[in-house]
Order: C-alpha cells, then structure tokens, then sequence
C-alpha cells in the first residue's frame, strides 16, 4: 500500500470531501491520505465542531472494508493506537500519553486530537485532528497539543508518521482481527478500576468502575450497586486525580 499525502489550502471538511468522492463513484486508493492546511466545516464526534489552527494537522483517509472482516467501528481503535505510536515517537516523555476510550489519545489528561469514523458503502473514512502547535480553549474539557510537551515536528513529518503508522495498524486489524487490537489498546489505556463518567446515547449520566472492554469493544462500567453495564457509544470522563 503506497502512501500518498495530497495536500489542499483550504477546504470545509477532509471527510466531507472523501465521502463525496466515494459517493460518486470515484476510486480512492487505500494509503491516500487528504489533508488540509486549513478546514473552515472540521467536524467532531456527535457533530460537534473541530476547531483548527495554521501548523496543526487535520486529514483523512479511506479504508475499504471486506464483509468478511473485523466489524467498521473497531478501526477506530486502530486509529487511536496509531496516533498513540506517532506522538509516542515525538515526545519526549511518551509515558505522559493514554488512550481513553472510545477513541481518544490523551496527552497528560488533556485531548490533543479527535478521531472521526464515517462510513459510505463498503468503505470507511478515518478523519484525524491533531493540535500539534497549538490547542483551543474549550469549555467542557482541558486541552493540550504535542509542542507544550516539547514535541517539535511539522506538520508534513508528523503526517508522514502518522500515515505509516496507521498502515501498520490496518495491517495487523485484517490479520489479527479485534481480539488482538483490543488487547493492545488496553495496555495504553486507563487501567480497570478507575472511576468513570459516562455520557451514553440516550442522554444518561452513569458513574462507575471501568471493567475492562467487551469482546466487541464496547466499554464495561460497574455501577454502584454491582451490576455491570455495557456501553456501546456515549462520551467518557475519567476521574480527576
């Protein structure tokens, strides 16, 4: 798989942008990564909005999926732990970082970047924001970005970096299938044990221990009164220390 960096000035969305050429047909080649200097529409998780800034990294890729392969959503986990493996290589102190499920890589318990999965027939987009320069002030949550913690790197390394990386990670998700990934994202992941927030899909607040993943990925919460819920989608805080 050759990878292929297309760098545009400005567009709304890197997603949008795959999701439309998917949609009309177009071939996209798996190794071709879009990536924008500037997105004037980035989007989150939930739809929120991604907020970027001139020297940080926003892309994203395709993946095209085999209905005989690992379920779409786990890939991604296979995105985090690539994202994981690249800032690990730049930081100075890659101890600092953690994964945080579903999809976050947090930087000394702050997020640094966002990771955005849509899917158009039988491929997927992976979208990826990466504060590399600088983060925004955020209301709801502390944010941080590689060069606070004195990672120096352009943005055209880092996405070089970051596409073999991920190349990677799809490598061994065909191969290996999810009960390995999984059982590598844990070991960079907060610990069992640890006192969790969730915001689910319905809307509720549950408070609890984090036990661990299901064997789909789903997250494993134990509540007060013992019982254990599995959670499929929703937002997590972890406790402050």
């Amino acid at each position: 798989m050759a990878v292929q960096l297309d760098i545009v000035a400005e567009t709304g969305s890197t997603n949008a942008d795959l999701l439309a050429r998917l949609a009309e047909g177009l071939v996209v080649h798996e190794g071709y990564w879009l990536i924008a200097d500037r997105q004037t529409r980035g989007r989150g998780r939930h739809g929120r909005q991604w907020l970027d800034a001139p020297g940080n990294f926003m892309g994203s890729t395709v993946v095209h999926l085999d209905p005989n392969g690992p379920p779409p959503a786990s890939l991604s986990f296979a995105a985090a732990l690539a994202l994981y493996e690249t800032a690990a290589g730049l930081l100075p102190d890659p101890s600092k970082l953690q994964l945080k499920w579903p999809n976050d890589v947090l930087l000394k318990g702050a997020k640094f970047c966002g990771i955005l999965l849509e899917c158009e027939g039988s491929h997927a987009v992976i979208g990826i924001g990466v504060n590399l320069v600088s983060a925004p002030a955020l209301a709801d949550r502390d944010t941080s970005s590689l060069a606070e913690s004195g990672a120096l790197s352009d943005r055209d390394l880092f996405a070089r970096e970051l596409a073999m990386h991920f190349e990677g990670e799809l490598r061994r998700w065909r191969n290996l299938g999810t009960e390995t990934l999984f059982r590598r994202w844990q070991a960079a992941a907060h610990q069992p044990g640890i006192q969790l927030s969730v915001h689910d899909e319905k809307g509720e607040v549950l408070n609890g221990t984090y036990e661990g993943l299901a064997p789909d990925g789903a997250l494993r919460l134990r509540l007060a009164d013992g019982s254990t819920r599995v959670i499929h989608a929703g937002d997590v805080m972890l406790e402050a220390r």
